[in-house]
């Protein structure tokens, strides 16, 4: 998956996700498809990515524009549910 992600990353002219981009961008995904919907969480993504361009086109490196995306979806995330709940699981 890392090698496919870069060729990705390399084909859309694009840096390679770092580490910690990687690890804090899938636990959004898993964050939006286990709190909210799993069906939506691509079109999560896309908004996270547009957003996190368009900071980057006003002048806010990449860290720090996904680090804002990423705070804004949080605040709109609902709360976890209990440990042990026995959810639906969607």
């Amino acid at each position: 998956m890392d090698a496919w992600i870069d060729r990705l990353a390399e084909a859309l002219g694009q840096d390679p996700l770092t580490d910690a981009e990687t690890n804090r961008l899938l636990g959004s995904a898993r964050d939006v498809a286990h709190r909210v919907e799993r069906k939506i969480t691509p079109l999560a993504a896309f908004l996270l990515g547009s957003a996190t361009g368009g900071r980057m086109a006003a002048g806010a490196s990449r860290g720090e524009a996904l680090a804002s995306a990423l705070a804004t979806m949080g605040e709109l995330l609902p709360p976890e549910p209990p440990q042990g709940s026995g959810g639906s699981g969607g």
